[in-house]
């Protein structure tokens, strides 16, 4: 089967490879039909991804079709088409023993510490797949970065009371737009890409868009909240001075969450922190409720990621145009792959 392996930074390589030969009772054989291209796939191509090591095979948004069993089920059926739920949790440590399999003490992610679905056929547990008979398998790819979001704003417990900052208009950024205004939520978004800004307003009709200048304070946020600052801030950046800017935008009482990471420490002034009681928290991937939630909300059009496919290509040029869409001047909001 033809493979796409990342052997170092910058360094793409086709090789073949031998097909699964034999699947565990609990497993499937899923032929992959579509990849997303994700923020941690570009990272690890430049070679600023944590937690990664080479060479790998990347792909974590996938949409494939169930093409073998590895034993009965009443769950999946052969023929089916199917999201991958990407992290494969022990099952066994503390956070999983507490339903919290997502942060999985030895946790494993396709694509990041063990090969993902750059492949042509790719073995999964049952349990990770998640099924529609309504979504198209380019929607089925869209799944996964949709559910960073859904945790993040599940998280936070963001209502339609709350005053919602998004730093970063990237694909994990307006995933977490999308739940934050399917809950009634007042939304601001910053980012320093006008054509993000501009879809953010557009697309996502999110009520207030600021660009991100080197003059920028909270007095610009307040005057577009009446005086007020966003009792809720997700930070998608994985920029540090980002990270480090927005304790002072929270309110008085609020909550920072942090969806993008970076290698590195993040600092704060501890005496705002504790005089603004900040809830701090982090988010980190998702949860298979959050799949199975989203698979709903798009069978029944109350999610719609067609805008945000800016980007197509087939398998056999992604080594090609992987670097182009890097270059910001393709404005690419998210690439998919078809095999």
């Amino acid at each position: 089967m033809k493979t796409l392996v990342l052997e170092n930074p910058k360094a793409f390589k086709f090789q073949e490879q031998e097909a699964p030969a034999s699947l565990e009772a609990d497993e499937a054989l899923v032929k992959i039909k579509n990849i997303g291209i994700c923020g941690t796939d570009y990272h690890a191509f430049r070679g600023k991804q944590p937690f990664f090591s080479y060479p790998r095979v990347l792909g974590h948004e996938l949409g494939g079709e169930v093409v073998k069993l590895g034993g009965n089920t009443n769950t999946i059926n052969l023929g089916d088409k199917v999201t991958i739920e990407p992290y494969l949790n022990c099952g066994r440590c503390q956070s999983c023993l507490n339903d919290k399999g997502n942060c999985c003490e030895n946790l494993q992610v396709l694509g990041v510490h063990v090969d993902g679905g750059m492949t042509e056929y790719l073995k999964v547990p049952y349990h990770k797949l998640h099924k529609s008979k309504i979504l198209s398998f380019e929607q089925l790819a869209m799944v996964e970065p949709l559910s960073i979001g859904a945790h993040a704003v599940q998280r936070a417990e963001v209502s339609a009371k709350d005053l919602v900052l998004v730093i970063g208009a990237g694909p994990i950024g307006l995933s977490v737009v999308q739940f934050t205004k399917l809950r009634g939520s007042t939304v601001l978004v910053l980012d320093i890409n006008k054509d993000r800004l501009k879809f953010a307003r557009q697309q996502m009709q999110v009520d207030f868009i600021l660009e991100a200048t080197e003059d920028f304070s909270p007095d610009i946020i307040r005057r577009c909240l009446n005086g007020f600052l966003p009792t809720v801030i997700f930070d998608a950046t994985g920029n540090p001075n980002s990270m480090k800017n927005a304790f002072s935008y929270v309110s008085f009482g609020g909550k920072l969450v942090f969806v993008g990471l970076f290698i590195g420490e993040v600092t704060f002034d501890d005496p705002l922190f504790h005089r603004r009681e900040i809830t701090l928290l982090a988010s980190r991937n998702s949860l298979p409720q959050d799949f199975s939630d989203i698979i709903k909300l798009m069978e029944t059009g109350k999610i719609d990621i067609t805008p945000w496919l800016t980007h197509r290509a087939d398998f056999d040029d992604l080594p090609h145009v992987f670097n182009e869409w890097l270059d910001p001047t393709t404005r690419v909001i998210k690439a998919v792959v078809s095999m």
